[in-house]
């Protein structure tokens, strides 16, 4: 009996019907001030950044060559299936949480503990990733205005001679939390700004670069093989999906139900575009052995004579890809607020700003855990961590959609997902297809980081979830706080 209880406690569900009734409680209330254009900036600034400047020459240089291209569009195509099903479910559940928050409310409990948990652990690495990213640029631009500085600073421990720390990523990761801090108004200006300023590079970057490509670098397009592709696909894959992060702030939207859908859809089709331009420039202007792991495109111009546009795209790039940092992080620290409230981790977390209304006690702390990782693991580990817990998500998402339309087809939606179920059975295949391509190493890690949940799960969020206290109060005679 004990068993077949706890089976139905991980099993229960927030009701779709009243989980705005959630939102409730002193200290934890979000500002609603995100419009459509300021949504959509912060998907392109989460799905542009890292991708181009930085991953793209990684992958291209040691796994797929210039079918770097195709491991972007497999990437994208797997993204796209899981793009419609997040839309639905945006303008469903316009709440903090994404995939947290739609997997509890439809496949249960502990469903929706599993991704929150390794949302917090993927999210967190996607924003040293790209503080490691943009510090390659910074090391590079350092070293053309004829500044030496010292080793120890430049990077983490086995990435080079003398290296210790990367101090520069790590100091950004501190500074995008304290952005993020002085409240969502504010630091989405700020993105919308950036992002601008970024897109205008990355078109400078393929308005220039498209006049000096070589046919014969794209000789041979698969020199590591098809599989090449697909594993570079499995690397960018977090390259593509920066809306899924922008769907955290839904709870910070004017009018979610509308708005979140459409953002979501033009931000990946706008940075799909992109991207496909830029791969193709930056293989075609230099053969991809050449092509500079951690600082692509500025080499790349330097190698053809065009030094100082080679200063300016590192400048764009370290402002650029700022961008994708903010998102990652608004992201885990939306998901750790949404956890918090529901009681799954301590309330303690879910505490938010008094005047500015941001959670500001998470947004610290991953601040600091995403600046020791930035600091001191190598760019390609980190990468790597980030992948196999946004690919499950993914998964979650798709078969959730499914599941809903079917159990309450008749809710409200302000957004269907077109040929249901043909698109998001493409994302669950294509998601657990990529997730075959990562490294043992990973699903090291990721199995550690797993264990670790599910003995605070069954230690703690059990028992003291909202759900859990509900059931408690209903058995009791009583009414409790957040009942159904």
């Amino acid at each position: 009996m004990a068993g077949l209880r706890m089976g139905e406690g991980i099993l229960r569900r927030k009701p779709i019907e009243r989980i705005e009734e959630t939102e409730a409680g002193e200290g934890a209330r979000l500002d609603r001030s995100l419009g459509l254009w300021q949504l959509t900036a912060i998907g392109v600034g989460g799905i542009i950044g890292a991708g181009i400047f930085t991953l793209a020459g990684t992958v291209a240089n040691g796994t797929a060559g210039p079918a770097v291209l195709v491991s972007f569009l497999i990437a994208g195509v797997a993204s796209a299936a899981a793009a419609l099903s997040y839309a639905e479910f945006a303008g469903l559940i316009p709440k903090a949480g994404s995939a947290y928050t739609y997997g509890y409310a439809v496949l249960g409990e502990f469903a929706g503990w599993f991704i929150g948990w390794d949302l917090l652990l993927e999210y967190t690495a996607i924003v040293a990733v790209v503080a490691i990213g943009i510090s390659g640029y910074f090391s590079f631009l350092v070293g053309e205005m004829g500044a030496d500085l010292p080793n120890w600073m430049l990077g983490a421990p086995s990435t080079g001679d003398g290296h210790k720390v990367d101090l520069f990523a790590a100091v950004l990761c501190l500074l995008i939390a304290y952005l993020l801090n002085l409240g969502i108004k504010n630091a989405a200006r700020f993105e919308m700004v950036v992002v601008i300023l970024k897109v205008a590079v990355v078109l400078l970057v393929i308005g220039v670069g498209v006049f000096h490509i070589d046919t014969a670098n794209y000789n041979p397009f698969f020199p590591y093989g098809v599989g090449g592709a697909f594993t570079g696909a499995a690397t960018v894959f977090f390259a593509v999906f920066g809306y899924d992060a922008m769907s955290t702030a839904a709870e910070e939207s004017k009018d979610a139900q509308r708005h979140m859908p459409k953002a979501i859809i033009y931000s990946l089709a706008i940075s799909m575009v992109l991207y496909v331009l830029a791969c193709l420039v930056l293989t075609g202007m230099q053969d991809y052995p050449d092509i500079d792991k951690e600082s692509g495109f500025s080499t790349a111009f330097q190698s053809v004579g065009l030094g100082g546009l080679a200063n300016v795209i590192a400048v764009g790039a370290i402002i650029g890809i700022l961008t994708v940092m903010f998102t990652f992080m608004l992201g885990v620290t939306r998901v750790w607020f949404s956890m918090s409230r529901d009681g799954l981790l301590p309330k303690w977390f879910a505490k938010t700003h008094p005047t500015r209304h941001v959670p500001t006690r998470v947004t610290w702390i991953a601040g600091v855990a995403s600046a020791v990782i930035a600091g001191f693991l190598p760019i390609g580990e980190a990468a790597e961590l980030t992948n196999i817990g946004i690919l499950l998500a993914f998964v979650v998402v798709c078969v959730a959609v499914i599941v809903l339309r079917y159990k309450q087809p008749d809710l409200p939606r302000t957004f269907r997902t077109p040929w249901m179920p043909f698109v998001p059975a493409v994302g669950v295949v294509f998601s657990i297809w990529l997730i075959t391509f990562l490294q043992w190493q990973t699903w090291a890690r990721f199995a550690v980081w797993f264990l670790l949940g599910l003995v605070f799960y069954f230690a703690y969020s059990y028992r003291r979830s909202e759900l859990a206290k509900a059931e408690a109060a209903a058995k009791s005679g009583t009414t409790g706080p957040s009942s159904p």
